[in-house]
């Protein structure tokens, strides 16, 4: 065999010695002339130059793909940045909103399409006669008449098998019309009924608003903080109007602690060819979700604030709660995690927009709110009280059916028997009960004691059968009580309400106030009949 000329047998082994190499078929594969194998040696420039484009293309991809996750990477750093900011900033972003809400701009109009008959609308063609055509003399007499008589007999028998169809058709279509005409008709009637029903409960709505109704104001308010947008984070609201105290109840369901992303960060690990998460620290965690819950606390504060006039507002108690587990029983618990109030002239101060404020030292030394100290282990608070307390849907002070209502109206009570009232209703409550003053005036201070062992105590009660508002003074001669007797709370309860400087006095100190729609809902819970209206004149 010549030099420079291989045999098919040596062009297959060089052949399988690049493929075992990884080389392209093409590239190992010299050319065939007449069963020979044509080379150029030990150095073949079409083999190299095929070699070199491979080595090339794989280096591109490579870097293409490294490429691809380095921005895979950045993209969803940036998403967990932006996500976390929208945490860091729900109160920012919510002072340049109005919240409030034009219930009149929420009349209902009727909007009914007109009717549209379609195709129904156009008549159907009216069959036209079409006679046959008349034979001439000539062929009449050959005979063509009577075939012309029996054209036209057919043709009159068609003409009138179409006239009977088109009236069937004609009358089927009106009567579709007229069926058509019925449901529109019925359609529009329903709107118009629909509209002029919810423009009438618009109509109940504003004017119970501007009487200062308990229901419409807290279902105006609890309408304008759920259309608060949170963008994305699951938070809801109820609201109460308490007249007497001129106070709101707000109940706010929290989102738990995983709206905070677990992640901090993405990064390409290029020695594994990978994109990885990068935890985000416990403790950095932490901090977001308490500064989350107290950024929703002063939101919701303000819009509260924003929608409603002075006169009618002057404190709003919030209370934060969560949907949970409890890992130790497995049971669902939905403990509050912040509760706290806050007086128009306390919140009005404040500078939310301001770089260094913090929300968090906010809600905590400025309102004095319970705050939990790990509320991302659901660690419950107190709160400052209960919403079936404000809750008008559950009970109402005022009872229009007041005159067959057979519960006792406790402002028709007298001293001893107000005493005695409250007496029993701390003893379905659980307490044991002493009685160690009275005044002539209504009011009676008795010693409450928690048995529990770890978590009992011993509680101040003060009862004031009142109608008028309770002074800041009587609040104080409580706590006064309470420090000198070492209690570990005090409870003041009033068959009226309280003011702000109440409210204000009462943050951060082992008060309870309980105006006159808490002791209803205390008495509704422990089965004792009541009710409060005042008697005119």
């Amino acid at each position: 065999m010549n030099r420079g000329v291989r045999s098919e047998s040596s062009c297959e082994s060089m052949l399988v010695a690049d493929l075992r190499r990884g080389l392209p078929f093409s590239t190992g594969f010299p050319q065939l002339v007449e069963g020979a194998v044509v080379t150029y040696g030990s150095y073949d420039p079409y083999v190299q130059s095929d070699r070199r484009t491979a080595r090339q293309l794989e280096r591109e991809r490579v870097q293409a793909a490294a490429e691809a996750r380095d921005r895979q990477a950045t993209e969803r750093t940036r998403a967990l940045e932006e996500h976390a900011s929208d945490l860091e900033n729900l109160l920012l972003v919510s002072l340049a909103r109005d919240p409030a809400i034009d219930l009149a701009q929420r009349r209902r109009r009727v909007d009914v399409p007109p009717l549209n008959l379609g195709n129904l609308e156009r008549p159907l063609p009216v069959p036209e006669w079409s006679a046959p055509v008349e034979p001439s003399r000539m062929k009449r007499i050959f005979g063509d008449a009577k075939r012309y008589d029996e054209e036209l007999r057919l043709a009159q028998q068609r003409f009138a098998w179409a006239q009977d169809d088109h009236r069937r058709r004609e009358a089927a279509r009106h009567e579709q019309i007229a069926q058509v005409r019925q449901e529109h008709e019925h359609r529009v009637d329903t709107a118009e009924r629909e509209a002029v029903a919810a423009n009438e409960r618009i109509d109940d709505w504003l004017r119970g608003l501007a009487n200062g109704d308990r229901l419409a104001v807290s279902d105006y308010v609890e309408l304008v903080l759920s259309e608060s947008p949170y963008y994305g984070v699951s938070v809801t609201h109820r609201a109460g109007f308490v007249p007497e105290s001129n106070l709101l109840a707000v109940e706010c369901f929290l989102p738990t602690v995983e709206v905070v992303p677990s992640y901090k960060s993405y990064r390409h690990i290029k020695t594994r060819k990978a994109v990885e998460p990068v935890p985000r620290p416990l403790k950095e965690i932490r901090d977001i979700y308490r500064r989350l819950i107290a950024q929703v606390a002063l939101r919701s504060v303000r819009e509260a604030f924003a929608v409603t006039p002075p006169e009618l507002i002057s404190t709003v108690a919030f209370m934060g709660r969560v949907r949970g587990v409890d890992s130790v029983t497995g049971q669902q618990i939905e403990p509050y995690l912040i509760s706290m109030r806050a007086t128009r002239d306390q919140f009005t101060p404040l500078v939310l927009d301001e770089p260094k404020f913090n929300p968090v030292d906010c809600v905590r030394k400025h309102f004095f709110a319970n705050v939990s100290p790990h509320p991302d282990e659901l660690v419950a608070v107190d709160p400052v009280m209960t919403f079936d307390m404000a809750d008008p849907r559950i009970v109402d002070p005022i009872d229009i059916l007041s005159g067959i209502d057979q519960r006792p109206n406790l402002l028709e009570l007298t001293p001893t028997e107000f005493e005695a009232f409250v007496h029993n209703l701390f003893a379905k409550m659980g307490f044991e009960t002493k009685l160690f003053s009275s005044s002539a005036g209504g009011g009676v201070d008795c010693v409450a004691y928690d048995t529990r062992p770890m978590i009992g105590g011993k509680y101040i009660v003060q009862a004031k059968l009142f109608t008028k508002t309770v002074r800041p003074t009587h609040v104080r001669d409580l706590w006064g009580t309470v420090d000198h007797e070492g209690a570990t709370k005090g409870i003041m309860i009033t068959t009226s309400g309280y003011g702000p400087d109440s409210y204000e006095f009462a943050n951060g100190k082992r008060l309870d106030l309980i105006d006159g729609s808490g002791l209803l809902a205390l008495c509704r819970e422990h089965g004792i009949p009541a009710r409060i209206v005042k008697r005119s004149g």
